[in-house]
């Protein structure tokens, strides 16, 4: 599992404002690359643990036998994307902030699917 490789991969697309890969299971981040004055990316990934988890426990209560590819959030200037990972490292999910103005929402969630890859592998 290459993390900062992965991480700095998932920053070349346009308008990636910054990345972080988090354990949902403690909430600890895992590593980040970008964030800047912007967004604190430990912060935010500790929280958006709570997400999947609220996520997890819903789809268990409803007895959906499928998985959650990712969680969009949309806000007035940005995407936030969350990406549980099938992992064998864990509980994993990447955390994905996108500048809205800067951005193609379908090329970021496809390449954000390369970039699992490289973490998976």
């Amino acid at each position: 599992m290459n993390i900062e490789k992965a991480l700095t991969e998932a920053m070349t697309i346009d308008g990636a404002v910054g990345v972080s890969l988090v354990d949902y299971e403690s909430g600890m981040t895992l590593g980040s690359l970008g964030g800047g004055g912007l967004l604190d990316l430990e912060t935010a990934g500790a929280g958006n643990t709570e997400v999947v988890r609220a996520k997890m426990r819903t789809m268990a209560a409803l007895q959906l036998n499928d998985e959650i590819e990712d969680i969009l959030i949309t806000l007035g200037r940005q995407y936030h994307i969350i990406r549980p990972l099938n992992s064998a490292h864990g509980e994993l999910f990447l955390y994905y902030v996108l500048d809205r103005t800067r951005s193609n929402l379908a090329l970021a969630r496809r390449h954000l699917r390369q970039v699992e890859h490289l973490i998976e592998a």
